[in-house]
This record gives structure tokens, C-alpha cells and sequence, in this order.
């Protein structure tokens, strides 16, 4: 076996301790995880003084995901072509004239395209630096351990942002959170140009094969399909022509780039890559997920402060029980799925069966009157599950040649990280506003002037009434569906123990165990 000497970061100048390197190179793609173009914790004051809707801010953020899920399948020409310095030099600046942009402009296709790039630059230095200190976490390069950093860190930033937004908006104004994000990205360009310097680990490789019409292609069908997600209810769906138009131009753009990759020779995402038994079961599985876990982008917030009456910090007050689950989950995957090699199903369906706790806790304890601290366990049994399935989702992957292993990872991106939210949210809220208008239908057949109850109080306050009881009503219905369904699955997932290949089995500890049981086998049977 090659061997391999002390880990360094030879891009770090000598003065730099190593033992203090990795850190540094942490605590810089963390300033990068906490970056953007918009603040969705920040949704609501954006709106107010901006005058923008809420769907306008939701597909900026939205489109900052596309450009973060595009960038994975270039990412290796990316870090072969820029060393080090330029590269974070480069996503420092950028991220700074895009925050900038986003603070003032008031155009909205601007912002989705100031977003889309930012999200670009975001995912480029944070690969810069994770694949700076993979061999430092992981030596072997063990994917299954690396991934739990990667979800460790990713999904601990994505709270924390949470909340340095809502506490910073309440203490100041959203537009704080901007600047604070610049000045850590001075900070980290000060810190670069100070202790990086120029080097390569290998010859410079230019930029030369890549499809970049073919990415551009891929972005504009996953705009236009989130573009239909979050405007659809605005807009009445397809009775609207902007609904019809965006759903004919990302069909038309998805059959003309499935078109040009089956016959360019290197297409931005080749047809081989889909076809791989990793790649679209993760896919779909993934589709399932979000419309499982839809209720925490809908239900959750109306539920919250529409019927409980929280504001804005009381509701993020609760991101530091998701973080803990994050938290708690990621050591959990950590100990068992990389550690002691459990095997993908039972990583699934211990997972689905934390979705399913959340959706059954939700179910039977919705109420007017719910305690804060009981919404602890279901928002725990929440974070904790996906956790779960994000790691084994993104290991399982690993499967995948390595000439398509990053096109496969920028196809779950896709979904996991772009449009799946934007989809499950979508379903969900359509399904609430139909069965909502049935339960205010059934509700209010009751209320005449034959009830005693309905002649006490006046029109308007009895309309709220039926109203706010028909939301609970279906809440409540909702995620007794949602239950059923995250129960089937767990049930398919039971019946079909051979659907996914044991991570032990690939394991070379078991195979050395397999061949010397044979070898036993082989040589008692020529003694008798």
C-alpha cells in the first residue's frame, strides 16, 4: 500500500502551525456556508421594505441553491485550474458585489441572477476548502466519514444563519446581516492574502470541454420548474400564462438537452450518469422526503404564528433544537453507518421511522394551546432523520464510477438542495387549500340562524373562527396522510430487504472473512 506522510496544507505558509491549518481552513468555509445572496430568515422584513412579494424573495433563494447544486460537476476543473489563493480571493469578491447587489435592487430578475451566481462562488469556496482538509478528517478517504462532516457542517450553518439573521434584523435591520457577512469576507480575504500563497499541486489545467450551455440549460429547467413551484399559487396555477410558459420552456429545454447529450462528446451531465441504480432511486426517494417534510416549510410557520401567536424570535428560538439534531444525528451516522458499517437499509428506515415520529407527534398534539416544549421532540426527531438520509443518500453515491461521480452528485443536488423543497411545499399547499375549502364547507353548514351559538357573535369574527378551525382541521388531516404514506414506505422498505447493497459487503475486512471461510470450506471437504 502507498504510504503517505503527516498531513500538510503546503497552500498555508511555513509561520502557520499545522495543527493550527485545518482549523483556519474550517473556520473560513464556515464564512462561506453563512453567505448568500438573500436571507430567507429574513423573509418577512425583506418584504416590507422592499415592497417585493414573498414568492419574489423565496425564488432569489431558491435560485442561489441552482447555482450552488450546478457548480458540483465541475468542481475538480475549478480546483485544478485556480490554486487556492485565487479561488477563495475570487468567491470573497464576488459574494461581496452580489450581498451588495441584493441589499438595494428592487428588480426581481436581477436578484435571481445576482442569486444564482452568488450560490455559484459559495459552493466553489466551500469545496475549495473541504477538499483542502478530506484527507485530515479522513485519511483513508472513507467517504461515509466525510460526508458527516460535510452534513455536520452544512446543516449546523444553515441554522446558525437562521439565526444570526432573525436576531440580527430584530436588534438592527435585515440589512445588518449583509454587512456582517461582508465584513467576515474582508476578514477571510485579509486572512488569505496574508497567509496563503501561490501554489499548485499540479500543472495548471484550463477550462477547456466543459458544457457550459448545457449548464445553463440545466439552470434554466430547474428555474422554471421552482419557478411554478412558488409562483403557482400566486398565480392561480395554470390559468395564468406565465405558469403555461415557464412549463412549456423547461420541457422544451429538457428534451433539447437531453437531445445534445447524446451526441456532444462531453455533456454536462452525461445520459450514463441517470442510469445508475444509486443515482435515481436517491432521486426519487428524495422527492418523497420533501413531501414528507414539507409541513416544516408550510404547516410549522402558519401553525406558529398564525394560531400560537409567536413572533419572529420565538420561532427561531427553535432552530437550536433542529441544530442539536443535526448535531446529535451526524455523530449518531457517524458511530454506526461510517464507524460500524450498518448497512443502508436499516439507516433508511431508522430515518423514515424519525419522519414519521415527527409527522405522528404533530398529529395527535396539534392544538390552540400547545406548549412551546412540546414541539421539541418532533423538531428533534425531524433534524435527526434527515441527517440521516442525507449522509446515506450522498455515500451511496460512491457506488458511481468516478467519471460520473459528481455529475451524480450534482443530479441529487438537484433535487435534495434546489427545486425538492420548492416541489414538496408546492403539493402540500395546494392539497391544504382544497381540503381546506371542503372543511370550511362542512364546518360552517352548521352555522345558521338555528344555532344559538353563531347569533352571539358578529359576521366578521365568526368567519375568522371557521376559518382558523377549517386550517386546524386540515392540518390535522394532513399530517394524518402524511403519516400513512411515511408508514407505507417504512412497510416497503421492510418488505424489500434486498432493494440496497450492504455497505459491509464491500467491506475489505468481511471479504478477507468470506475468502478464508471458502479456503476452510474447501480444504475440510478434500479431507473427507
Amino acid at each position: 500500500m502507498h504510504e503517505t506522510g503527516p498531513f500538510s496544507i503546503p497552500a498555508i505558509r511555513d509561520f502557520v502551525p499545522e495543527k493550527l491549518k485545518p482549523w483556519i481552513v474550517i473556520a473560513i468555509v464556515i464564512v462561506f456556508q453563512l453567505s448568500g445572496g438573500v436571507y430567507l430568515a429574513a423573509v418577512g422584513e425583506m418584504v416590507g421594505s422592499t415592497a417585493l412579494m414573498q414568492e419574489d424573495i423565496m425564488m432569489a433563494g431558491y435560485a442561489s441553491l441552482v447555482g450552488m447544486s450546478l457548480t458540483f460537476a465541475i468542481m475538480f476543473r475549478l480546483k485544478f485550474r485556480f490554486p487556492p489563493k485565487t479561488a477563495l480571493l475570487t468567491c470573497c469578491i464576488a459574494i461581496i458585489i452580489c450581498n451588495l447587489i441584493c441589499m438595494y435592487t428592487r428588480s426581481v430578475p436581477l436578484l435571481v441572477s445576482v442569486c444564482f451566481i452568488s450560490g455559484f462562488f459559495r459552493m466553489w469556496g466551500t469545496f475549495e476548502c473541504n477538499s483542502t482538509v478530506q484527507l485530515w478528517i479522513t485519511p483513508k478517504r472513507d467517504l461515509s466519514i466525510f460526508f458527516c462532516y460535510i452534513y455536520l457542517l452544512v446543516q449546523s450553518c444553515l441554522q446558525l444563519c437562521g439565526l444570526f439573521t432573525v436576531y440580527t434584523a430584530s436588534w438592527a435591520k435585515w440589512e445588518y446581516m449583509h454587512w456582517l457577512i461582508i465584513g467576515l469576507l474582508l476578514l477571510v480575504m485579509l486572512v488569505t492574502m496574508l497567509i496563503y500563497r501561490n501554489y499548485r499541486t499540479m500543472p495548471k489545467l484550463p477550462l477547456f470541454g466543459i458544457d457550459w450551455l448545457g449548464a445553463i440549460m440545466w439552470g434554466g429547467i430547474l428555474l422554471c420548474l421552482i419557478f411554478i413551484c412558488v409562483y403557482g399559487e400566486h398565480y392561480d396555477w395554470y390559468e395564468s400564462g406565465y405558469i403555461r410558459i415557464a412549463t412549456v420552456g423547461g420541457a422544451v429545454l429538457l428534451l433539447l438537452n437531453i437531445w445534445r447529450a447524446s451526441f456532444i462528446r462531453h455533456p454536462f451531465i452525461a445520459l450514463d450518469t441517470w442510469r445508475f441504480k444509486a443515482v435515481y432511486q436517491t432521486f426519487l426517494l428524495y422527492i418523497v422526503v420533501d413531501i414528507l417534510l414539507a409541513p416544516s416549510h408550510l404547516f410549522e410557520h402558519i401553525y406558529m404564528e398564525g394560531v400560537l401567536g409567536y413572533d419572529s424570535l420565538n420561532v427561531i428560538s427553535l432552530n437550536w433544537i433542529i441544530l442539536l439534531g443535526t448535531i446529535v444525528g451526524s455523530v449518531f451516522t457517524y458511530l454506526t453507518f461510517a464507524r460500524h458499517k450498518w448497512c443502508y437499509r436499516t439507516m433508511t428506515v431508522i430515518a423514515f421511522m424519525c419522519i414519521t415520529g415527527y409527522l405522528l407527534i404533530f398529529y395527535f398534539t396539534i392544538d390552540y394551546n400547545l406548549p412551546k416544549e412540546t414541539l421539541i421532540l418532533p423538531l428533534f426527531l425531524r433534524s435527526f432523520g434527515y441527517v440521516i438520509i442525507a449522509i446515506c443518500f450522498i455515500t451511496a453515491l460512491s457506488r458511481v464510477p468516478f467519471r460520473n461521480f459528481f455529475e451524480a452528485v450534482s443530479v441529487q443536488a438537484f433535487v435534495s438542495a434546489a427545486f425538492g423543497g420548492a416541489l414538496g411545499t408546492a403539493i402540500l399547499g395546494r392539497v391544504l387549500n382544497v381540503v381546506m375549502k371542503k372543511n370550511t364547507i362542512l364546518l360552517g353548514a352548521t352555522l345558521d340562524h338555528i344555532n344559538p351559538f353563531a347569533n352571539q357573535l358578529p359576521v366578521g369574527q365568526l368567519y375568522g373562527a371557521l376559518q382558523q378551525q377549517a386550517l386546524m382541521v386540515s392540518m390535522k388531516e394532513l399530517y394524518g396522510w402524511l403519516t400513512m404514506i411515511s408508514l407505507l414506505c417504512l412497510f416497503l422498505f421492510w418488505l424489500n430487504e434486498s432493494s440496497v447493497r450492504p455497505l459491509h459487503a464491500l467491506h475489505p475486512r468481511y471479504r478477507m472473512i468470506r475468502k478464508y471461510i471458502k479456503h476452510e470450506l474447501r480444504a475440510s471437504m478434500k479431507q473427507n
